[in-house]
C-alpha cells in the first residue's frame, strides 16, 4: 500500500507492453505452423497407410491365385499319371509337369516380386 492507503499501480512501459504482444502473436503463429505441419503429416501418413493396406491385399490376391492355378495343375498332372500307359509315359509327364511348373514359378515370383517392390512406394 501507498502513504495514502490506495493500492500501488504498477505500469508497464508501452514499448515492454508492444513487446510482449508481439512475443506471443509470434507464438501463435508458431504454433498454428506446427499444428499445420502435425495435421499435414497424419493426413500423408493416413493416405500411405490406405495405399499400403490396398497394395498389400491385391499381392495376397495375387499369391492366393497363383496357388489356385498351381494346385489345379498338380491335380492335372495326377490325372494324367494316373492314365499313362507305362512308366517311359510317367518319366515323360514328369520332365513335362517339373519344366512347366519352374517356368510357371519363376514367372509367378518375378510378378509377385515386382508387386512387392512397389508396396510403400507412392504411385
Amino acid at each position: 500500500m501507498t502513504n495514502d492507503g490506495s493500492k500501488p499501480t504498477f505500469e508497464i512501459p508501452a514499448e515492454m507492453r508492444a513487446m510482449a504482444e508481439k512475443g506471443v502473436e509470434q507464438a501463435k503463429q508458431a504454433f498454428e505452423s506446427l499444428l499445420a505441419a502435425t495435421q499435414h503429416a497424419a493426413l500423408t501418413a493416413g493416405t500411405q497407410f490406405t495405399s499400403m493396406q490396398t497394395g498389400v491385399r491385391e499381392t495376397g490376391e495375387l499369391a492366393m491365385r497363383f496357388a489356385e492355378r498351381n494346385v489345379a495343375s498338380a491335380f492335372d498332372f495326377a490325372q494324367k499319371l494316373v492314365r499313362a500307359k507305362d512308366p517311359q509315359e510317367v518319366v515323360k509327364l514328369h520332365a513335362d509337369y517339373a519344366r512347366q511348373q519352374m517356368e510357371t514359378l519363376s514367372e509367378q515370383a518375378k510378378e509377385l516380386g515386382q508387386k512387392a517392390s512397389k508396396l510403400g512406394r507412392p504411385e
